[in-house]
C-alpha cells in the first residue's frame, strides 16, 4: 500500500529487481560500522521495487506528465519573477514572448480569423481535416519530415545569430558582447496541427553575469525584439540533397513577438508572468500524438501502422520518415527510430544555464523533502546522542530492470487509493 502511495498516481512505473543497504561510515578511519538498514526488492510488498515513470507525455501517465508541467511552470516563473535560487531583479529586465513557426509545405485546411478556408469552408475549433492538406499529392511531406528533423540546428543557428544582431545594435562587437550582456531564454516545442514542429520562448536580456547582474542601459525591450526579427531572418541551418534536390531550412514567416508585461494572455494584448509560464508549460507534456493524432511510441516495422488507428496526414508523415530513414546518407537523422514523432528528436524543453533553476534541482528538491518526511513519519526511528562530523553514511546498491507497469491486484489497489484520495478531498 505505502508503495502505491509513493509513486503519487503513476499508472506505468518502474519495477526494479535489487537491494540497498547502507553502513556507517568513518572518513577519518575508513572504518566501516554495521548493517544501519537494508532493502531487498523480494521483502516489498510488490516483489520489486516500484519507481515513478516520469513520462512527460500526459497520454503514457497523466501523473507523471502533470508534475513534469509543474515543474516546468516553476522553472519558467523563476526566470521570470525571481525564486528559486534566481535573483528578483531579473524581473525588471527586458523580456519577451516569442513564437517561431514551421514554413509552408503546401496549403492546409485552418480557421483564419478573417473569411474562410481556401476550401470554401468556415470549419468549427474540433474539426478533424484541419491541419490537414488541401491536395494530399502535392503537398511537400518530403521537407516536412526533414524540417522537423532540422528543427533544432535551426534554432541553434538562431541563438549564434541573435546575440550578434543584439551586438551589433549595442554597438558592440561579438568578442566584447559577453562583456557587457547576455542572453537568457527558457523554450519549449509544440506541435502544430499540421505535424511541424513550432516553438514558444521566453528571451530575457542580462548582464554579464546573467540574472545576478542587471542588463546594461542600451538593453531594451524594442531592440531585443528588433535583435530577434533580424535573427530569424538570417539564421538557416543546411539540409541534405535527396535525389538532386537541395534542402536549407529557415523558421516560417509567421513570427509573433510580444513583450512581458502586465495583463492577461488571452484577454490583452500584454502579458503577464503568470500566463506566459502557465502557457509554455501546458505545451511541456504534449507530443505529436496530441496536434495530430499519431503515435506516442516508437514503431519496430511499417507493417504496424496498418494495426493502428491514425488520421491519414499522420499515416503518410511517418511513412515518409520510414522511407528517408532508409537512406544512408540520412543515418544520422535516425529517423526510422523517431518516424513516430515525424522526424524531431530535439528535446521538448531546453534553456540557457543562466535562465533559471533546473528541473534536476527541483527534482531533487523533492526528493530531499519526500525523504525527511519519511524520516519524521518513523516513529521507532533512533536518534542518536551525538553527531560526528567525521561520520557518514555509505550506500552499497545494485538493481536491475524487471519491467514497467502494474499487475491486475495493484492496479485495483492504485485505484482505490485514488478514489479515497478525491472523497478526502472533495468539499463537505
Amino acid at each position: 500500500m505505502n508503495q502505491l502511495r509513493g509513486l503519487g498516481g503513476c499508472t506505468t512505473p518502474i519495477r526494479l529487481d535489487g537491494h540497498r543497504t547502507e553502513h556507517d561510515l568513518n572518513t577519518t578511519t575508513g572504518e566501516i560500522g554495521p548493517v544501519q538498514h537494508h532493502l531487498n526488492s523480494a521483502d516489498l510488498p510488490a516483489g520489486n521495487l516500484l519507481v515513478r515513470c516520469n513520462n512527460r507525455r500526459t497520454t503514457r501517465c497523466p501523473a507523471c506528465a502533470e508534475t513534469y508541467r509543474r515543474d516546468t511552470y516553476q522553472l519558467i516563473t523563476a526566470g521570470l519573477r525571481g525564486g528559486k535560487g534566481t535573483p528578483e531583479r531579473v524581473a525588471t529586465h527586458p523580456r519577451v514572448f516569442a513564437t517561431f513557426t514551421a514554413p509552408s509545405f503546401g496549403p492546409v485546411h485552418n480557421r483564419p480569423t478573417k473569411g474562410r478556408c481556401r476550401c470554401g469552408t468556415t470549419h468549427p475549433a474540433d474539426a478533424p481535416e484541419l491541419g490537414t492538406p488541401l491536395n494530399p499529392d502535392t503537398y511537400d511531406y518530403e521537407t516536412a519530415v526533414l524540417w522537423n528533423a532540422h528543427a533544432s540546428k535551426i534554432w541553434a543557428r538562431f541563438s549564434i545569430y541573435l546575440r550578434r544582431e543584439v551586438a551589433k545594435r549595442a554597438g558592440l562587437s561579438q568578442r566584447d558582447f559577453k562583456d557587457f550582456a547576455r542572453v537568457s531564454f527558457a523554450k519549449v516545442a509544440e506541435y502544430q496541427r499540421r505535424g511541424a514542429i513550432h516553438f514558444h520562448a521566453v528571451i530575457r536580456l542580462d548582464g554579464p553575469d546573467g540574472g545576478d547582474t542587471p542588463p546594461p542601459a542600451w538593453a531594451t525591450t524594442d531592440l531585443l525584439a528588433d535583435a530577434i526579427q533580424a535573427a530569424v531572418t538570417a539564421a538557416e541551418a543546411p539540409g541534405p540533397v535527396v535525389d538532386g534536390r537541395t534542402h536549407t531550412f529557415t523558421f516560417g514567416t509567421q513570427l509573433d513577438i510580444r513583450p512581458i508585461r502586465s495583463a492577461d494572455l488571452d484577454g490583452g494584448t500584454e502579458l503577464t508572468e503568470r500566463a506566459v509560464a502557465a502557457y509554455i508549460a501546458k505545451y511541456a507534456t504534449k507530443g505529436a500524438e496530441t496536434a495530430t493524432g499519431t503515435l506516442d511510441r516508437p514503431i519496430k516495422f511499417l507493417a504496424e501502422l496498418g494495426r493502428k488507428s491514425i488520421p491519414e496526414h499522420a499515416r503518410r508523415l511517418i511513412r515518409t520518415a520510414w522511407t528517408l530513414g532508409a537512406r544512408k546518407d540520412l543515418a544520422d537523422l535516425r529517423l526510422r527510430a523517431w518516424a513516430h514523432m515525424l522526424g524531431f528528436r530535439g528535446h521538448f524543453s531546453t534553456k540557457t544555464r543562466r535562465y533559471s533553476t533546473t528541473l534536476g534541482a527541483l527534482r531533487q528538491a523533492r526528493a530531499e523533502w519526500r525523504r525527511l518526511q519519511a524520516a519524521i513519519a518513523l516513529e521507532d526511528q533512533a536518534v542518536p546522542a551525538e553527531a560526528h562530523d567525521d561520520e557518514t553514511t555509505l550506500v552499497l546498491a545494485h538493481w536491475a530492470f524487471a519491467g514497467t507497469g502494474l499487475t491486475r491486484s495493484e492496479e485495483w489497489l492504485a485505484a482505490s487509493l485514488t478514489d479515497t484520495t478525491e472523497l478526502e478531498g472533495a468539499p463537505a
